[in-house]
């Protein structure tokens, strides 16, 4: 989506319709109460379950929660396990209230890693709730954003060797169809729990023109009062969108 469209899914910048959270800081938030990582993802369940409660009673289009990159499977082999069986336990547990709730949940990312049983989990989930039309939950598992433009672009290859399309004829639109939650309103606002101040590979092409928002919470402890400061933050923000005059401002 081109800037200029990017503009018109933001009429003004009195809320973000579509919010991505970087959920940081487990590990550090279980070691304070001297036990194991996998405690500390535990309690960060929980931490979900506010965080999707919250964005549909203040109506978002969509939250996007970026649950396992594809660079934590270099973490220690029984933190991983034990995220994977944390995730199939997740989906059976919650699944059938997001239902009740009217929301759609879908998994971005490449899945194919991950074992057969926590596959099936998630087309069963995505199945189930795929004609919800409340908050759209994206959850991002195994995902990386330079994996994700590289399918885009790999797509393209394809139509081009197959004579279906020019490289001339390449644009930002055309991969912008071809990247995750291309059918979403554009990511607003990025929130990133814990301290630290970066991307980590986390929707490097949805995030363009995003506000991004950090806090020292760590995610266990993020709740309904953190969430509602960082959308005050983003209401006092001027979003451009490489112009020079603020969205929803008439121009002079």
């Amino acid at each position: 989506m081109s800037s200029a469209n990017q503009q018109e899914a933001n009429p003004s910048t009195l809320g973000p319709r579509h919010v991505a959270i970087i959920m940081d800081g487990n590990g550090r938030w279980a070691k304070r109460q001297g036990k194991l990582r996998v405690f500390g993802h535990k309690a960060g369940v929980k931490s979900v379950r506010r965080a999707v409660s919250f964005a549909a009673n203040n109506h978002l289009d969509a939250l996007t929660l970026y649950a396992f990159s594809s660079e934590n499977w270099n973490r220690p082999v029984q933190e991983v396990s034990a995220l994977m069986e944390l995730f199939v336990r997740a989906l059976d547990s919650e699944v059938k209230s997001l239902h009740k709730h009217n929301v759609r949940l879908r998994v971005i990312g490449d899945i194919s890693r991950f074992s057969t049983r926590l596959q099936e989990r998630i087309h069963r989930s995505e199945q189930l709730t795929e004609n919800n039309d409340g908050l759209t939950l994206n959850i991002a598992a195994n995902y990386g954003g330079r994996w994700d433009i590289i399918q885009g672009v790999r797509e393209l290859a394809e139509q081009v060797k197959d004579g279906v399309l020019h490289p001339d004829q390449i644009s930002e639109e055309l991969l912008g169809e071809r990247v995750c939650m291309s059918d979403l309103s554009p990511v607003d606002l990025v929130i990133r729990t814990g301290g630290e101040h970066r991307i980590s590979n986390f929707l490097l092409w949805q995030i363009a023109y995003a506000e991004l928002y950090f806090t020292d919470v760590l995610w266990p402890d993020f709740d309904e009062l953190v969430f509602e400061g960082a959308l005050n933050a983003f209401a006092q923000r001027e979003r451009r969108f490489g112009g020079t005059t603020p969205i929803g401002a008439n121009a002079s």
